[in-house]
């Protein structure tokens, strides 16, 4: 059974949105997902992107990051359930990473 996608936005304290994720990322929610994040996008150039609560991302969540950081200034903070992903991907070559 996979656990639900909550996506929360608010105002981080540099000024920029941060977007809080929750529960798991796939094909079958990616698209919610990006939707969320664009509407973070754009309200500001930089967005943190809260993936400490995810629990699983499949290559559709990835592809939804990686579109999005060859335009944007995106920043994860992804807990090391996800580092091997994030780093196997390379989207850690493109964008802020912190494994916490």
């Amino acid at each position: 059974m996979t656990t639900a996608l909550t996506l929360v936005s608010a105002p981080g304290e540099d000024g920029e949105r941060v977007l809080t994720v929750t529960g798991e990322i796939d094909m079958s929610n990616a698209a919610d997902f990006g939707s969320a994040l664009d509407r973070e996008l754009s309200a500001g150039p930089t967005v943190t992107v809260d993936l400490t609560g995810v629990a699983y991302l499949d290559s559709a969540g990835v592809a939804v990051l990686f579109d999005r950081a060859t335009e944007h200034d995106l920043r994860l903070v992804a807990p090391r359930l996800l580092d091997r992903v994030l780093r196997v991907s390379g989207l850690t070559q493109v964008v802020k990473v912190m494994i916490r």
